[in-house]
Protein backbone atom coordinates (compact mmCIF):
# COMPACT_ATOMS: atom_id res chain seq x y z
CA UNK A 1 0.00 0.00 0.00
CA UNK A 2 1.20 3.78 -0.08
CA UNK A 3 2.53 5.39 2.38
CA UNK A 4 0.21 7.58 4.70
CA UNK A 5 0.35 11.43 5.07
CA UNK A 6 0.51 10.94 8.80
CA UNK A 7 3.58 12.70 10.16
CA UNK A 8 5.84 13.39 13.14
CA UNK A 9 3.46 16.72 13.37
CA UNK A 10 0.42 14.57 13.35
CA UNK A 11 1.44 12.30 15.95
CA UNK A 12 2.53 14.87 18.70
CA UNK A 13 -1.27 16.34 17.98
CA UNK A 14 -2.50 13.08 19.42
CA UNK A 15 -0.11 12.49 22.36
CA UNK A 16 -0.98 15.51 23.29
CA UNK A 17 -4.43 14.97 23.39
CA UNK A 18 -4.21 11.42 24.89
CA UNK A 19 -2.07 13.17 27.55
CA UNK A 20 -4.79 15.33 28.76
CA UNK A 21 -7.75 12.94 28.93
CA UNK A 22 -5.41 10.80 31.29
CA UNK A 23 -4.67 14.10 33.32
CA UNK A 24 -8.19 14.45 34.02
CA UNK A 25 -9.17 11.11 35.04
CA UNK A 26 -6.54 11.30 38.14
CA UNK A 27 -7.76 15.27 38.68
CA UNK A 28 -11.58 13.99 38.83
CA UNK A 29 -10.62 11.21 41.52
CA UNK A 30 -10.54 13.76 44.00
CA UNK A 31 -14.82 13.73 43.55
CA UNK A 32 -15.40 10.36 43.74
CA UNK A 33 -17.40 9.45 47.26
CA UNK A 34 -19.56 6.66 46.94
CA UNK A 35 -20.96 4.37 44.43
CA UNK A 36 -23.64 6.64 43.16
CA UNK A 37 -20.45 9.34 42.30
CA UNK A 38 -18.54 6.61 40.56
CA UNK A 39 -21.53 4.70 38.41
CA UNK A 40 -23.96 7.78 37.75
CA UNK A 41 -22.22 11.03 38.24
CA UNK A 42 -24.44 11.69 41.65
CA UNK A 43 -27.05 11.77 39.14
CA UNK A 44 -26.58 15.22 38.63
CA UNK A 45 -26.45 15.24 34.78
CA UNK A 46 -28.23 17.98 32.81
CA UNK A 47 -29.57 18.05 28.99
CA UNK A 48 -26.76 19.63 26.98
CA UNK A 49 -24.05 18.07 28.55
CA UNK A 50 -25.80 14.65 28.91
CA UNK A 51 -26.41 15.13 25.11
CA UNK A 52 -23.12 15.54 24.05
CA UNK A 53 -21.59 12.51 26.30
CA UNK A 54 -24.87 10.19 24.88
CA UNK A 55 -23.41 10.86 21.33
CA UNK A 56 -19.54 11.01 22.88
CA UNK A 57 -19.81 7.34 24.10
CA UNK A 58 -22.28 6.50 21.40
CA UNK A 59 -20.18 7.88 18.52
CA UNK A 60 -16.91 5.51 19.28
CA UNK A 61 -13.94 4.44 17.29
CA UNK A 62 -16.13 0.87 16.39
CA UNK A 63 -18.97 2.91 15.13
CA UNK A 64 -17.37 4.88 12.83
CA UNK A 65 -15.50 1.24 11.67
CA UNK A 66 -18.89 -0.92 11.68
CA UNK A 67 -20.46 2.30 10.22
CA UNK A 68 -17.94 2.91 7.68
CA UNK A 69 -17.86 -0.84 6.70
CA UNK A 70 -21.41 -1.19 5.92
CA UNK A 71 -21.28 2.16 3.56
CA UNK A 72 -18.52 0.03 2.13
CA UNK A 73 -20.38 -2.65 1.42
CA UNK A 74 -24.04 -1.78 0.89
CA UNK A 75 -23.52 1.67 -0.80
CA UNK A 76 -26.34 4.62 0.17
CA UNK A 77 -28.87 1.94 0.86
CA UNK A 78 -26.87 1.69 4.66
CA UNK A 79 -28.10 5.13 5.07
CA UNK A 80 -31.64 3.25 6.82
CA UNK A 81 -29.47 2.10 9.56
CA UNK A 82 -29.13 6.08 10.58
CA UNK A 83 -32.13 6.64 9.48
CA UNK A 84 -34.07 4.53 11.38
CA UNK A 85 -32.14 4.99 14.96
CA UNK A 86 -33.12 8.71 14.49
CA UNK A 87 -36.98 7.08 14.21
CA UNK A 88 -36.27 4.71 17.42
CA UNK A 89 -34.68 7.45 19.29
CA UNK A 90 -37.58 10.19 18.73
CA UNK A 91 -40.07 7.62 19.95
CA UNK A 92 -38.55 6.88 22.84
CA UNK A 93 -37.55 10.72 23.57
CA UNK A 94 -41.54 11.90 22.98
CA UNK A 95 -42.75 8.46 25.05
CA UNK A 96 -40.35 8.09 27.54
CA UNK A 97 -40.45 4.38 27.07
CA UNK A 98 -39.10 2.23 28.95
CA UNK A 99 -36.33 4.77 30.35
CA UNK A 100 -38.82 6.99 32.33
CA UNK A 101 -40.06 4.29 34.81
CA UNK A 102 -36.31 3.50 34.72
CA UNK A 103 -35.44 6.69 35.90
CA UNK A 104 -38.10 7.03 38.38
CA UNK A 105 -37.40 3.77 40.00
CA UNK A 106 -34.00 5.21 40.59
CA UNK A 107 -32.48 2.20 39.16
CA UNK A 108 -28.49 2.15 38.48
CA UNK A 109 -28.85 -0.87 36.64
CA UNK A 110 -31.43 -3.03 34.39
CA UNK A 111 -31.08 -6.21 36.56
CA UNK A 112 -31.89 -4.42 39.54
CA UNK A 113 -35.36 -3.68 38.03
CA UNK A 114 -35.19 -7.12 37.36
CA UNK A 115 -35.33 -7.67 41.61
CA UNK A 116 -37.66 -5.10 42.65
CA UNK A 117 -40.63 -5.79 39.52
CA UNK A 118 -40.46 -9.56 39.84
CA UNK A 119 -39.26 -9.77 43.86
CA UNK A 120 -36.47 -12.18 42.67
CA UNK A 121 -33.14 -12.07 44.01
CA UNK A 122 -31.84 -14.74 42.00
CA UNK A 123 -33.21 -13.56 38.36
CA UNK A 124 -31.17 -10.32 38.88
CA UNK A 125 -27.96 -12.22 39.49
CA UNK A 126 -28.55 -14.19 36.55
CA UNK A 127 -30.01 -11.03 34.16
CA UNK A 128 -27.01 -9.37 35.21
CA UNK A 129 -24.47 -11.87 34.46
CA UNK A 130 -26.20 -12.39 30.93
CA UNK A 131 -25.87 -8.73 30.62
CA UNK A 132 -22.24 -8.78 31.33
CA UNK A 133 -21.63 -12.04 29.33
CA UNK A 134 -23.43 -10.31 26.36
CA UNK A 135 -21.84 -6.87 26.83
CA UNK A 136 -18.17 -7.57 27.38
CA UNK A 137 -18.81 -9.92 23.91
CA UNK A 138 -20.27 -7.63 22.44
CA UNK A 139 -17.11 -5.08 23.07
CA UNK A 140 -14.94 -8.13 21.98
CA UNK A 141 -14.10 -6.45 18.63
CA UNK A 142 -13.46 -2.91 19.97
CA UNK A 143 -9.51 -3.40 20.33
CA UNK A 144 -9.17 -5.10 16.93
CA UNK A 145 -11.01 -2.08 15.12
CA UNK A 146 -9.28 0.31 17.00
CA UNK A 147 -6.10 -1.23 16.44
CA UNK A 148 -6.67 -1.53 12.47
CA UNK A 149 -7.33 2.02 12.24
CA UNK A 150 -4.65 2.94 13.94
CA UNK A 151 -2.26 0.99 11.60
CA UNK A 152 -4.24 1.81 8.65
CA UNK A 153 -4.42 5.80 8.97
CA UNK A 154 -0.49 5.96 10.41
CA UNK A 155 0.73 3.19 7.77
CA UNK A 156 2.10 1.12 10.12
CA UNK A 157 1.17 -2.65 8.00
CA UNK A 158 2.96 -4.87 9.25
CA UNK A 159 -0.05 -7.49 11.47
CA UNK A 160 2.56 -7.47 14.67
CA UNK A 161 2.11 -3.88 15.35
CA UNK A 162 -1.76 -4.08 16.11
CA UNK A 163 -1.11 -6.37 18.69
CA UNK A 164 1.01 -3.50 20.32
CA UNK A 165 -1.38 -0.60 19.30
CA UNK A 166 -4.46 -2.56 20.89
CA UNK A 167 -2.59 -3.16 23.84
CA UNK A 168 -1.27 0.45 24.55
CA UNK A 169 -5.26 1.52 23.85
CA UNK A 170 -6.80 -0.56 26.47
CA UNK A 171 -3.83 0.74 29.20
CA UNK A 172 -4.55 4.47 28.72
CA UNK A 173 -8.81 3.65 28.94
CA UNK A 174 -8.21 1.56 32.32
CA UNK A 175 -5.60 4.63 33.85
CA UNK A 176 -8.84 7.44 33.54
CA UNK A 177 -11.55 5.18 33.54
CA UNK A 178 -9.99 3.08 37.03
CA UNK A 179 -9.76 6.43 38.52
CA UNK A 180 -12.83 8.95 38.09
CA UNK A 181 -15.50 6.52 36.99
CA UNK A 182 -18.17 8.21 35.42
CA UNK A 183 -17.56 11.67 36.33
CA UNK A 184 -13.84 11.59 34.21
CA UNK A 185 -16.17 9.56 31.57
CA UNK A 186 -18.72 12.28 31.03
CA UNK A 187 -16.16 15.31 31.11
CA UNK A 188 -13.58 13.67 28.53
CA UNK A 189 -17.00 12.05 26.62
CA UNK A 190 -17.81 16.11 26.07
CA UNK A 191 -14.11 16.59 24.91
CA UNK A 192 -14.11 13.57 22.38
CA UNK A 193 -17.84 14.81 21.01
CA UNK A 194 -16.16 18.48 20.26
CA UNK A 195 -12.68 16.77 18.71
CA UNK A 196 -14.59 13.92 16.86
CA UNK A 197 -17.23 16.12 15.72
CA UNK A 198 -14.69 18.11 13.95
CA UNK A 199 -12.42 15.71 12.66
CA UNK A 200 -15.38 13.75 10.54
CA UNK A 201 -17.00 16.91 9.72
CA UNK A 202 -13.54 18.09 7.77
CA UNK A 203 -13.28 14.61 6.09
CA UNK A 204 -16.76 15.09 4.68
CA UNK A 205 -16.08 18.34 3.39
CA UNK A 206 -12.63 17.13 1.70
CA UNK A 207 -14.06 14.06 0.46
CA UNK A 208 -16.91 16.03 -1.91
CA UNK A 209 -14.15 18.36 -2.76
CA UNK A 210 -11.66 15.87 -3.78
CA UNK A 211 -13.70 12.68 -5.17
CA UNK A 212 -16.85 15.17 -6.72
CA UNK A 213 -20.51 14.28 -5.78
CA UNK A 214 -21.24 12.62 -9.85
CA UNK A 215 -17.68 10.08 -8.63
CA UNK A 216 -18.98 9.43 -5.65
CA UNK A 217 -22.94 7.96 -6.87
CA UNK A 218 -21.01 6.34 -9.74
CA UNK A 219 -18.61 4.50 -7.70
CA UNK A 220 -21.71 2.70 -5.92
CA UNK A 221 -23.78 1.82 -8.98
CA UNK A 222 -20.57 0.28 -10.43
CA UNK A 223 -19.46 -1.91 -7.22
CA UNK A 224 -23.31 -2.62 -5.87
CA UNK A 225 -26.20 -1.45 -8.41
CA UNK A 226 -29.28 -0.55 -7.30
CA UNK A 227 -28.85 -2.45 -3.86
CA UNK A 228 -26.89 -0.15 -3.42
CA UNK A 229 -29.17 2.53 -2.95
CA UNK A 230 -32.27 0.69 -1.81
CA UNK A 231 -32.31 -0.94 0.91
CA UNK A 232 -35.18 -3.23 0.57
CA UNK A 233 -33.54 -5.00 -2.50
CA UNK A 234 -33.13 -8.30 -1.74
CA UNK A 235 -29.82 -8.19 -3.38
CA UNK A 236 -28.46 -6.17 -0.73
CA UNK A 237 -29.93 -5.81 2.65
CA UNK A 238 -33.49 -6.66 2.06
CA UNK A 239 -36.84 -6.30 4.15
CA UNK A 240 -35.77 -8.38 7.29
CA UNK A 241 -32.66 -6.57 8.00
CA UNK A 242 -34.20 -3.19 7.75
CA UNK A 243 -36.58 -4.67 10.58
CA UNK A 244 -34.01 -5.81 12.62
CA UNK A 245 -32.17 -2.28 12.09
CA UNK A 246 -35.28 -0.60 13.54
CA UNK A 247 -35.36 -2.90 16.70
CA UNK A 248 -31.69 -2.71 17.41
CA UNK A 249 -32.76 1.63 17.15
CA UNK A 250 -35.22 0.86 19.71
CA UNK A 251 -32.79 -1.14 21.96
CA UNK A 252 -30.00 1.19 21.20
CA UNK A 253 -31.93 3.69 23.10
CA UNK A 254 -33.88 2.57 25.88
CA UNK A 255 -32.59 -1.32 26.80
CA UNK A 256 -28.89 -1.08 25.82
CA UNK A 257 -27.32 -0.56 29.32
CA UNK A 258 -24.67 2.19 28.51
CA UNK A 259 -27.85 4.34 27.42
CA UNK A 260 -29.28 3.42 30.54
CA UNK A 261 -26.15 5.03 33.03
CA UNK A 262 -26.85 7.71 30.97
CA UNK A 263 -30.88 8.06 31.43
CA UNK A 264 -30.28 7.01 35.03
CA UNK A 265 -27.47 9.86 35.66
CA UNK A 266 -30.35 12.86 34.53
CA UNK A 267 -31.22 15.03 36.70
CA UNK A 268 -34.84 14.50 36.21
CA UNK A 269 -37.49 12.76 33.92
CA UNK A 270 -37.69 16.04 31.67
CA UNK A 271 -34.22 15.95 31.16
CA UNK A 272 -34.32 12.64 30.44
CA UNK A 273 -36.91 13.10 27.67
CA UNK A 274 -35.10 15.91 25.92
CA UNK A 275 -31.94 14.10 26.39
CA UNK A 276 -33.33 11.74 23.61
CA UNK A 277 -35.33 14.10 21.65
CA UNK A 278 -31.88 15.97 21.06
CA UNK A 279 -29.86 12.80 20.54
CA UNK A 280 -31.96 11.19 18.28
CA UNK A 281 -29.93 13.27 15.14
CA UNK A 282 -26.54 12.02 16.91
CA UNK A 283 -28.12 8.60 16.77
CA UNK A 284 -28.79 9.40 12.75
CA UNK A 285 -25.11 10.97 12.55
CA UNK A 286 -23.05 8.44 13.77
CA UNK A 287 -24.01 6.39 11.09
CA UNK A 288 -24.47 8.10 8.06
CA UNK A 289 -21.54 10.29 8.15
CA UNK A 290 -19.05 7.40 8.36
CA UNK A 291 -21.15 5.41 6.11
CA UNK A 292 -20.66 8.37 3.39
CA UNK A 293 -16.50 8.08 4.54
CA UNK A 294 -17.01 4.32 3.58
CA UNK A 295 -18.87 5.39 0.36
CA UNK A 296 -16.18 7.70 -0.96
CA UNK A 297 -13.18 4.98 -0.16
CA UNK A 298 -15.36 2.94 -3.16
CA UNK A 299 -14.97 6.19 -5.63
CA UNK A 300 -11.24 6.43 -4.45
CA UNK A 301 -10.41 3.00 -5.00
CA UNK A 302 -11.90 2.58 -8.31
CA UNK A 303 -9.70 5.71 -9.04
CA UNK A 304 -6.65 4.02 -7.87
CA UNK A 305 -6.25 0.81 -8.88
CA UNK A 306 -3.51 -0.20 -6.50
CA UNK A 307 -5.41 0.15 -3.92
CA UNK A 308 -8.44 -1.12 -5.71
CA UNK A 309 -6.21 -4.60 -6.24
CA UNK A 310 -6.85 -5.26 -2.11
CA UNK A 311 -10.46 -3.84 -1.85
CA UNK A 312 -11.78 -5.43 -4.65
CA UNK A 313 -11.57 -9.45 -6.14
CA UNK A 314 -11.46 -10.15 -9.83
CA UNK A 315 -14.99 -9.57 -10.89
CA UNK A 316 -14.82 -5.81 -8.98
CA UNK A 317 -16.78 -7.32 -6.27
CA UNK A 318 -15.44 -6.06 -2.56
CA UNK A 319 -13.00 -8.04 -1.00
CA UNK A 320 -14.47 -8.78 2.59
CA UNK A 321 -11.57 -10.02 4.98
CA UNK A 322 -10.34 -6.21 4.05
CA UNK A 323 -13.28 -4.06 4.09
CA UNK A 324 -13.05 -3.15 8.00
CA UNK A 325 -9.88 -1.48 6.62
CA UNK A 326 -11.28 0.51 3.56
CA UNK A 327 -12.17 4.14 6.08
CA UNK A 328 -8.40 4.48 7.53
CA UNK A 329 -6.74 3.66 4.80
CA UNK A 330 -9.28 6.31 2.60
CA UNK A 331 -8.08 8.78 5.08
CA UNK A 332 -4.78 8.39 5.16
CA UNK A 333 -4.30 9.19 1.67
CA UNK A 334 -6.80 11.68 1.50
CA UNK A 335 -6.05 13.87 4.44
CA UNK A 336 -3.30 16.39 4.28
CA UNK A 337 -0.75 16.59 7.74
CA UNK A 338 -1.88 18.30 10.61
CA UNK A 339 -5.99 17.76 9.29
CA UNK A 340 -4.94 14.05 9.84
CA UNK A 341 -3.47 14.06 13.11
CA UNK A 342 -6.50 15.72 13.98
CA UNK A 343 -9.27 13.10 12.72
CA UNK A 344 -6.79 10.76 13.91
CA UNK A 345 -7.36 12.21 17.80
CA UNK A 346 -10.69 12.51 17.24
CA UNK A 347 -10.95 8.64 16.55
CA UNK A 348 -9.03 7.76 19.16
CA UNK A 349 -11.47 10.49 21.47
CA UNK A 350 -13.98 8.28 20.14
CA UNK A 351 -12.20 4.89 20.97
CA UNK A 352 -11.71 6.07 24.40
CA UNK A 353 -14.73 7.35 24.95
CA UNK A 354 -17.01 4.41 24.44
CA UNK A 355 -14.30 1.89 26.09
CA UNK A 356 -14.95 4.47 29.07
CA UNK A 357 -18.52 4.31 29.41
CA UNK A 358 -18.66 0.16 28.58
CA UNK A 359 -15.55 -0.97 30.72
CA UNK A 360 -17.40 0.90 33.76
CA UNK A 361 -20.89 -0.15 32.92
CA UNK A 362 -19.94 -4.23 32.67
CA UNK A 363 -17.71 -3.92 35.79
CA UNK A 364 -21.06 -2.07 37.77
CA UNK A 365 -23.00 -4.47 36.45
CA UNK A 366 -20.83 -7.87 37.96
CA UNK A 367 -20.52 -5.95 41.23
CA UNK A 368 -24.33 -4.24 41.52
CA UNK A 369 -26.89 -7.30 39.95
CA UNK A 370 -23.84 -10.34 40.55
CA UNK A 371 -21.55 -10.16 43.02
CA UNK A 372 -23.03 -7.77 46.09
CA UNK A 373 -26.84 -9.39 45.38
CA UNK A 374 -25.57 -12.80 45.87
CA UNK A 375 -23.57 -11.91 48.93
CA UNK A 376 -26.76 -10.32 50.17
CA UNK A 377 -26.02 -6.70 49.77
CA UNK A 378 -22.91 -7.43 52.37
CA UNK A 379 -20.74 -4.91 50.65
CA UNK A 380 -19.66 -1.84 51.79
CA UNK A 381 -19.37 1.49 49.56
CA UNK A 382 -15.44 0.88 49.68
CA UNK A 383 -15.58 -2.73 48.45
CA UNK A 384 -17.94 -2.10 45.77
CA UNK A 385 -16.15 0.55 44.18
CA UNK A 386 -12.34 -1.21 44.36
CA UNK A 387 -14.22 -4.54 43.09
CA UNK A 388 -15.24 -2.23 40.19
CA UNK A 389 -12.08 -1.23 39.60
CA UNK A 390 -10.84 -4.71 39.53
CA UNK A 391 -13.80 -5.83 37.84
CA UNK A 392 -12.19 -2.87 35.06
CA UNK A 393 -9.17 -4.87 34.70
CA UNK A 394 -10.36 -8.49 34.41
CA UNK A 395 -12.48 -7.23 31.75
CA UNK A 396 -9.49 -5.38 29.62
CA UNK A 397 -7.37 -8.40 29.94
CA UNK A 398 -10.25 -10.48 28.28
CA UNK A 399 -10.83 -8.20 25.75
CA UNK A 400 -7.17 -8.28 24.60
CA UNK A 401 -7.06 -12.06 24.74
CA UNK A 402 -10.10 -12.25 22.12
CA UNK A 403 -9.45 -9.79 19.84
CA UNK A 404 -6.44 -11.30 19.27
CA UNK A 405 -7.80 -14.53 18.13
CA UNK A 406 -11.81 -14.46 17.36
CA UNK A 407 -12.23 -14.36 13.91
CA UNK A 408 -14.82 -12.46 12.30
CA UNK A 409 -16.72 -14.17 9.64
CA UNK A 410 -19.32 -11.43 9.36
CA UNK A 411 -19.46 -7.61 9.14
CA UNK A 412 -18.73 -5.90 12.21
CA UNK A 413 -22.33 -4.56 12.64
CA UNK A 414 -23.75 -7.94 12.15
CA UNK A 415 -21.04 -9.47 14.86
CA UNK A 416 -22.04 -6.53 17.40
CA UNK A 417 -25.90 -6.67 16.19
CA UNK A 418 -25.80 -10.65 17.32
CA UNK A 419 -23.68 -10.55 20.49
CA UNK A 420 -25.51 -7.84 21.89
CA UNK A 421 -28.82 -9.34 20.72
CA UNK A 422 -28.43 -12.57 23.43
CA UNK A 423 -29.07 -10.05 25.85
CA UNK A 424 -31.09 -7.60 24.79
CA UNK A 425 -34.13 -9.33 22.97
CA UNK A 426 -34.93 -10.82 26.20
CA UNK A 427 -34.06 -7.95 28.28
CA UNK A 428 -36.47 -5.91 26.25
CA UNK A 429 -39.42 -7.98 26.18
CA UNK A 430 -39.27 -8.56 30.45
CA UNK A 431 -38.28 -4.52 30.62
CA UNK A 432 -41.74 -4.18 27.65
CA UNK A 433 -43.37 -6.53 30.05
CA UNK A 434 -42.95 -5.64 33.35
CA UNK A 435 -43.88 -2.26 32.99
CA UNK A 436 -46.43 -1.90 30.96
CA UNK A 437 -48.21 -5.72 31.43
CA UNK A 438 -49.33 -6.58 35.16
CA UNK A 439 -49.58 -9.73 34.80
CA UNK A 440 -46.48 -10.35 33.69
CA UNK A 441 -44.24 -12.88 36.14
CA UNK A 442 -41.18 -14.17 37.28
CA UNK A 443 -41.10 -17.45 35.34
CA UNK A 444 -42.29 -15.08 32.61
CA UNK A 445 -39.39 -13.52 32.65
CA UNK A 446 -36.81 -16.36 33.53
CA UNK A 447 -38.29 -17.68 30.05
CA UNK A 448 -37.71 -14.57 27.83
CA UNK A 449 -34.37 -13.93 28.60
CA UNK A 450 -33.10 -17.78 28.36
CA UNK A 451 -34.85 -17.64 25.23
CA UNK A 452 -33.39 -14.24 23.90
CA UNK A 453 -30.06 -15.98 24.09
CA UNK A 454 -30.78 -17.74 20.94
CA UNK A 455 -29.52 -14.65 18.98
CA UNK A 456 -26.03 -16.65 20.00
CA UNK A 457 -26.72 -18.32 16.31
CA UNK A 458 -26.72 -15.46 14.44
CA UNK A 459 -22.68 -15.61 14.75
CA UNK A 460 -21.25 -17.18 11.81
CA UNK A 461 -18.94 -19.42 14.60
CA UNK A 462 -21.01 -20.41 16.89
CA UNK A 463 -23.04 -21.59 12.87
CA UNK A 464 -20.36 -23.41 12.26
CA UNK A 465 -19.77 -25.48 15.47
CA UNK A 466 -23.30 -26.63 15.36
CA UNK A 467 -22.79 -27.54 11.58
CA UNK A 468 -25.72 -25.18 10.57
CA UNK A 469 -23.27 -23.01 8.48
CA UNK A 470 -24.09 -24.36 5.14
CA UNK A 471 -27.96 -25.03 6.16
CA UNK A 472 -27.78 -21.02 6.65
CA UNK A 473 -26.26 -20.23 4.01
CA UNK A 474 -28.63 -22.52 1.78
CA UNK A 475 -31.63 -20.66 3.09
CA UNK A 476 -30.30 -17.62 2.80
CA UNK A 477 -30.69 -17.30 6.74
CA UNK A 478 -28.88 -14.53 8.29
CA UNK A 479 -28.19 -12.62 11.43
CA UNK A 480 -31.29 -10.52 11.06
CA UNK A 481 -33.64 -13.45 10.79
CA UNK A 482 -32.00 -14.98 13.46
CA UNK A 483 -32.53 -12.07 15.49
CA UNK A 484 -36.50 -11.31 14.65
CA UNK A 485 -36.93 -15.03 15.07
CA UNK A 486 -35.55 -14.92 18.96
CA UNK A 487 -37.45 -11.91 19.76
CA UNK A 488 -40.87 -13.37 18.88
CA UNK A 489 -39.76 -17.00 20.72
CA UNK A 490 -38.98 -14.48 23.78
CA UNK A 491 -41.97 -12.75 23.79
CA UNK A 492 -44.23 -16.13 23.05
CA UNK A 493 -42.22 -17.53 26.24
CA UNK A 494 -43.17 -14.36 28.58
CA UNK A 495 -46.54 -14.62 27.97
CA UNK A 496 -47.12 -18.37 28.19
CA UNK A 497 -44.95 -18.20 31.22
CA UNK A 498 -46.92 -15.69 33.32
CA UNK A 499 -50.40 -16.58 32.38
CA UNK A 500 -49.52 -20.59 33.24
CA UNK A 501 -47.63 -19.59 36.16
CA UNK A 502 -48.75 -15.87 37.41
CA UNK A 503 -47.10 -14.08 40.39
CA UNK A 504 -49.05 -15.01 43.83
CA UNK A 505 -48.08 -10.64 44.00
CA UNK A 506 -49.81 -9.62 40.68
CA UNK A 507 -53.00 -11.77 41.19
CA UNK A 508 -53.36 -9.63 44.52
CA UNK A 509 -53.16 -7.10 42.39
CA UNK A 510 -55.30 -7.47 39.85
Amino acid sequence: MPDSNFSVFDWMIVAIYLVLTVVIGIYVNRYIRGMSDFLVAGRSLRTKLGIATMIGSELGLVTAMYAAQKGFTGGFAAFHIGLLALVAALVVGFTGMIVVPLREMRVMTIPEYYERRFDSRNLRIFGGALLAISGILNMGMFLKAGAIFVTGLTGMNDPAIIKIVMTVMIVLVLAYTTLGGMISVIITDYIQFVVLSFGLLIAVALSVITLGWTEIVEGVKQVHGTAGFNPFDGEGFGTPYVIWMFFLGLISCNVWQTAVMRACAAESVAVVKQLYIWSSIGFMIRFIIPQFLGICAIAYFLQNPDLGEYFFDADGKINADHSLKAMPVYLSQLLPIGIIGLVGSGMLAAFMSTHDTYLLCWASVLVEDVVNPATRNSLSQKARILLTRVFLFVIAAFLLIWSMWYELGQDLWDYMAVSGAVYFVGAFVVLTGGIYWKKASGLGAWLALLAGTGAIFGLKPVQGLFGLAETFERHSIDSSHVGLATCALSIAMMILGSLFVPDRKTDQSN
